[in-house]
C-alpha cells in the first residue's frame, strides 16, 4: 500500500512539473521601439514587454516564451479565444475591460497625447476644431479624444455618422486606422492633422518635423492582462507585483528608456 502511495505521489509531482514545463504564449506588440518590436533581420522581438514576459515565464516556472504578436484590435479575442495565455501589450487597465479579463498592477505609466507636424503651426488643442484626427482601431483613445475635445468646446455631443472607419462629431472628423504605421504616414502626408496615441507609442515615430500638443489627453496605466478568474490570474498578479517591490520592473524600464 505504501508502495502505491508514493507511486501515486510521484506520478502528481511529475504532472506538476510537465504543467510547469510548458510554454507561455504572451501577446505582445511588434511594433514599439523599446516596448515589442520584431526586428526581421535576426527573428527575434525586443523591448521592456517582452523582457517583462521572459521574467514571468521564468518565475512562473514555464521552460519558455512564444512570442505572438497582437494588434489592438485583435489582442482581447486572441485573448478570449486561448490563442495567447495572457497579454503584455501597451494594454491599459479600463474599467470596460476588467469587464471581461483581470490586470496586473500597472507595470507602467504612459499619457495619451496628439502628436502633430510643425509645419500646421499648431499649437494647442483648439486648433483642431474641425480638423481631422487619426487614432488606431481597438485603442480607448477613441472615447478620451472625444471627451477631451468635448470637454474643451472644440465638439459638441452631436455624433453624425460613425462607422469602423471614421467618427463625424459637430466640430471634428476622427479617422480610424489598423496601424500606429499608416497614423504615422497620414500625418506626414496631410490626410489627417494630428495623430492621438500613447506617448510611448508616438516616440516610436517622432522626428524633428514633428512635435506633442501641451495637452495630456488622459493617463495610461499598462497592466499584464489575463482571463478573468482563470488559474493564471493570481500567480501573475503576484509575480508582477513582486517585480515592482524587488526594483525588476524597474531596472527593465531603466534598460529601455
Amino acid at each position: 500500500m505504501a508502495a502505491c502511495m508514493l507511486l501515486a505521489l510521484a506520478l502528481v509531482c511529475m504532472t506538476g512539473l510537465a504543467a510547469l514545463a510548458e510554454t507561455l504564449r504572451v501577446g505582445v506588440r511588434d511594433d514599439i521601439i523599446n516596448f515589442g518590436f520584431y526586428n526581421e533581420v535576426t527573428g527575434k522581438y525586443y523591448g521592456l514587454e517582452i523582457d517583462l514576459a521572459a521574467e514571468l515565464a521564468e518565475r512562473l516556472g514555464y521552460d519558455g516564451v512564444e512570442y505572438v504578436t497582437v494588434m489592438p484590435d485583435t489582442r482581447r479575442e486572441m485573448l478570449e479565444s486561448g490563442e495567447v495565455d495572457m497579454v503584455i501589450a501597451t494594454y491599459s487597465i479600463a474599467d470596460s475591460r476588467e469587464e471581461n479579463f483581470d490586470f496586473s498592477a500597472p507595470y507602467y505609466v504612459d499619457e495619451t497625447i496628439l502628436m502633430v507636424e510643425k509645419s500646421t503651426l499648431f499649437d494647442s488643442i483648439y486648433d483642431l476644431r474641425d480638423k481631422n484626427i487619426g487614432i488606431v482601431n481597438g485603442t480607448n483613445a477613441g472615447p478620451l479624444l472625444a471627451q477631451a475635445l468635448y470637454d474643451a468646446g472644440v465638439i459638441t455631443d452631436q455624433v453624425i455618422a460613425n462607422t469602423d472607419t471614421y467618427t463625424q462629431y459637430e466640430g471634428a472628423y476622427v479617422t480610424k486606422v489598423d496601424r500606429y504605421a499608416q497614423l504615422s504616414e497620414m500625418l506626414e502626408t496631410g490626410k489627417i492633422d494630428a495623430a492621438c496615441m500613447d506617448a510611448c507609442i508616438a516616440q516610436t515615430y517622432m522626428d524633428d518635423q514633428r512635435a506633442f500638443l501641451d495637452v495630456s489627453i488622459a493617463q495610461q496605466e499598462y497592466g499584464v492582462a489575463t482571463v478573468k478568474d482563470s488559474e493564471l490570474s493570481a500567480p501573475v498578479a503576484e509575480a508582477v507585483q513582486a517585480m515592482l517591490d524587488d526594483g525588476t520592473i524597474d531596472e527593465l524600464i531603466d534598460k529601455w528608456n
